[in-house]
């Protein structure tokens, strides 16, 4: 039997820098120490925000991921590949806390299904992200009702996004494809959202498992419209199904089946049937899902005391790629939710500012200390960019270009308040070897990201000083990224015509993995560089 896997979220005074230098640097291993909170009551692990396509301002299909927790951050491209007939695709559970890609602990094998005949590269992050068609995945695990877990199913939510990957090319097969698996072979984890795009829409997709007597699941999807922002931050979203509207919504057949049998609905009260009610009971929103929707629609004036918010919003303004980089940085800094509001000091000159040692990537401990000394001092919010963080993706699918080139990840190591991203194509087939290579197990130079957790942790204890050079260096590569792009996906879209465009198009993947490892190493190195400023910086002390 598998165990249910646990993720867990571990997250100024003045008066004692030696104790705000100890809580600051060891901020990610005292967050992995905490008590295990029960996992069906504590989700407060990812965010994915989704954007149609009329609401972007250049047409294209925007889904994202914060892996937030202490899951696996190293990262391959699996190729495109032809199998034999007769070929097993073997499904495993285990592969989240990885060090390495050829790390084989703890991994378990739970089943297989028949292999297809061919299947397509994909990006291989903890949880399969982007594939050669640009079909693409963001996720949140939302919970559910504890009755609903079967340990017997044979798929974890990731198992099933790879699949999805290896074998679709739009988000309705990936959707059908994924009821398909679900039905056949079992769903045993915990209520999980994928959040699934294509060139042309997104669907936000929620599953849980059928209960102990039923291997299979229960699930429902329902379509972003396209002129509209849609987000889940581990809390099931989904509310009224019109399945008469398949255009918008699709769902398993036993969708109304067991909410009524486990008596979370009856048909016969006259009661609307809400997926969000039926199947989870939890207020479908809290902090994060309404500082999103109501600053992209601000218009709409939507209250934090309401029952309900509405499932997405048609934007005030439309919404570009940066601006949702910019979200996932988001720590609500000047707002009444800001943490670190409170945390004033007399600077030498006697003027009232903020203390340097004020962050907000604060870690429990610290907050816990901060309150004890004056309760309600710095109160705890859960910010959309945390420092448990493991990786951040931004997935952007431009139909305009051919899919190598028009699907792009924007990929940041560990905290995306504090990490530069890196851009990597849909086309690209290999990336570098420090990307193998995780940072939660132990400190190793030969991994890419350790270059930013290191810098990371440093800028956090002395925030104030030490902000502003990783802000810097967050603008630099982005403006990078924009200002190059246009030329890169120009050459490459040379190259791809040169060669006749389809599959046998070569020379301009070549040409794009070339670039995005390029800027990948540029990335390091400067965060190597600024971990090293930083110990030179306090050297002498925090």
């Amino acid at each position: 039997m598998k165990n249910i896997r646990l993720r867990k979220i571990r997250g100024i005074t003045v008066l004692s820098a030696c104790l705000i230098l100890i809580s600051g640097f060891f901020l990610f291993s005292s967050q992995e120490q905490m008590p295990p909170s029960d996992p069906w009551e504590d989700f407060s692990g990812c965010t994915s925000i989704q954007v149609g396509r009329l609401a972007t301002t250049d047409g294209s299909v925007i889904t994202a991921h914060s892996c937030d927790g202490n899951y696996r951050q190293w990262l391959n491209m699996v190729p495109h590949a032809k199998h034999p007939k007769g070929a097993m695709n073997k499904i495993y559970t285990g592969k989240m806390h990885t060090e390495t890609s050829w790390d084989l602990r703890r991994i378990m094998e739970t089943g297989e299904i028949p292999q297809v005949a061919e299947t397509y590269a994909f990006l291989n992050v903890a949880y399969p992200c982007l594939n050669e068609h640009q079909l693409a995945i963001g996720e949140t695990t939302i919970g559910g009702r504890r009755e609903l877990y079967n340990s017997e199913g044979i798929f974890m939510i990731e198992e099933i996004e790879r699949v999805i990957l290896e074998r679709c090319k739009t988000a309705r097969d990936a959707i059908k494809l994924a009821g398909e698996l679900i039905k056949n072979y079992g769903y045993g984890d915990r209520g999980e959202c994928i959040t699934i795009a294509d060139s042309k829409e997104i669907w936000h997709f929620e599953v849980f498992g059928e209960g102990p007597l039923a291997v299979g699941g229960v699930w429902a999807a329902q379509r972003i419209p396209d002129e509209h922002v849609g987000v889940s931050a581990n809390i099931p979203r989904i509310g009224e199904l019109n399945l008469d509207d398949p255009d918008h919504f699709m769902a398993s057949e036993n969708v109304f089946k067991i909410a009524e049998e486990m008596g979370w609905w009856d048909p016969d009260s006259g009661e609307t049937f809400k997926f969000w009610e039926a199947y989870s009971g939890r207020r479908p929103f809290s902090t994060r899902e309404f500082f999103i929707l109501s600053t992209m629609a601000p218009s709409l004036n939507l209250s934090f005391d309401a029952e309900e918010l509405p499932f997405s919003v048609k934007p005030d303004k439309k919404v570009s790629v940066r601006d949702v980089m910019k979200y996932y940085r988001q720590t609500y800094a000047g707002t009444d939710l800001d943490m670190t509001r409170n945390l004033m000091v007399k600077d030498r000159s006697g003027k009232t500012v903020k203390s340097p040692l004020a962050s907000p990537f604060m870690s429990r401990d610290l907050l816990a200390l901060l309150n004890s000394l004056k309760p309600g001092v710095a109160e705890r919010q859960r910010t959309i960019a945390i420092a448990g963080c493991s990786y951040c993706t931004v997935l952007q699918c431009r139909d305009w270009l051919p899919a190598g080139i028009g699907g792009i990840c924007w990929f940041a190591f560990d905290n995306p308040g504090e990490s530069a991203r890196i851009p990597i194509f849909a086309g690209v087939t290999e990336l570098l070897p420090s990307f193998e290579i995780g940072a939660q197990h132990r400190f190793r130079t030969d991994s890419a990201a350790w270059a930013f957790r290191r810098a990371n942790r440093l800028a956090t204890i002395k925030w104030g000083q030490a902000g502003k050079y990783i802000e810097e260096a967050i603008q630099e590569f982005e403006d990078k990224a924009f200002a190059e792009l246009p030329q890169v996906e120009k050459k490459a879209l040379e190259l791809y015509k040169e060669e006749g465009g389809g599959e046998k198009a070569e020379k301009y993947k070549a040409y794009l993995t070339s670039y995005t490892n390029d800027f990948a190493r540029a990335a390091i190195h400067k965060y190597w560089e600024l971990g090293d400023k930083f110990w030179a910086m306090f050297a002498r002390g925090f």
